[in-house]
């Protein structure tokens, strides 16, 4: 018989799988029941994140809400519930369709807009540097603010060095307090060097415990470039939520297995933006400072790194 940390976890491995096709509707999905959320959830969301200071100084907090895959109401319900319980950086993109919504949410929220850290991306169809300002005003408009926190190149295809040359110029006037990469690996970083005069602050790329991009991890922390991870829980592929060496670290711990990846890569130094639609799991997501990993503990996640993507339809 499972035991109950068990059926917890497949719970929430179960939803996460299924949350990218829930999400597209509009329609406001009810809480899970209580037995699906691990004992720490009871614990409120604290707005007091830690920060990290990028390169150029600014303060990026080091977890934040994604919202990829997640549409209309369902997003603007979301976002505002993520603000509510303490989350303070937001990411989006043009791609994933969704900024005006995630502009509504931030309006419903009733936070002060200086409080956030919002993140958007400049899609491949938009690259060029005449594309890249249009991309960015329209990302302004459908956000309803007239600055972003953090502009990046969502991936390293067309023409990212004209769109480079322009997010440098929008950073200078001020529309932009960082720019970044996602997607890039240290081959095509120092390409995009070759003509950059502003180094990135920071690059978002797919990192968890089954793909831990070493080479790149331990690059970019050299050069001084921020990682960020999108898939920190490997959107449950792999059966990450019911890995018996996560869920080992977590019992030590009274932890989730979803708690232990996120300390993971807060012990690493990289910024995190889980997404989920559930408030319960929003406020799990947060409670990962009262802490720590202990050295074996790191390097037996460590071990888990199977130096493969676990999506191979983004490669």
């Amino acid at each position: 018989m499972e035991t109950k940390n068990q059926q917890n976890q497949i719970n929430r491995r179960n939803f996460l799988q299924k949350s990218a096709v829930f999400a597209t509707s509009a329609v406001v999905l009810p809480f899970l029941a209580n037995s699906a959320y691990s004992a720490s959830n009871s614990v409120k969301g604290n707005s007091s994140i830690p920060t990290v200071k990028l390169n150029n100084n600014l303060l990026m907090p080091t977890i934040g809400f994604g919202t990829y895959s997640l549409r209309d109401d369902v997003c603007k319900r979301s976002v505002a519930e993520a603000i509510s319980v303490g989350y303070r950086l937001l990411d989006t993109a043009s791609r994933y369709g969704n900024e005006t919504f995630v502009g509504l949410g931030i309006k419903e929220s009733g936070i002060n807009r200086k409080d956030l850290f919002i993140t958007s991306k400049i899609w491949v169809d938009d690259s060029g540097y005449e594309k890249t300002k249009t991309a960015f005003e329209t990302s302004l408009k459908k956000l309803d603010t007239d600055y972003l926190d953090l502009y990046l190149i969502h991936r390293p295809r067309g023409d990212f060095k004209g769109s480079w040359r322009m997010m440098e110029e929008l950073y200078k006037e001020g529309k932009i307090k960082a720019i970044g990469i996602s997607n890039f690996t240290p081959a095509q970083y120092k390409d995009l060097m070759s003509a950059a005069k502003i180094k990135p602050a920071v690059n978002q790329i797919e990192t968890h415990a089954f793909f831990q991009e070493v080479e790149s991890y331990n690059y970019f922390k050299q050069t001084g470039v921020q990682t960020e991870a999108w898939a920190p829980f490997a959107e449950g592929r792999n059966g990450l939520f019911t890995n018996q060496t996560l869920a080992d670290i977590g019992k030590k711990h009274n932890k989730s297995t979803a708690q232990v990846s996120l300390r993971w890569h807060y012990q690493r130094g990289i910024v995190a933006i889980p997404r989920t639609v559930q408030k319960a799991h929003m406020i799990e997501n947060l409670n990962i400072f009262d802490f720590k990993l202990s050295e074996s503990e790191m390097k037996a996640i460590s071990a888990l790194d199977l130096n493969t993507s676990q999506f191979p339809e983004w490669t």
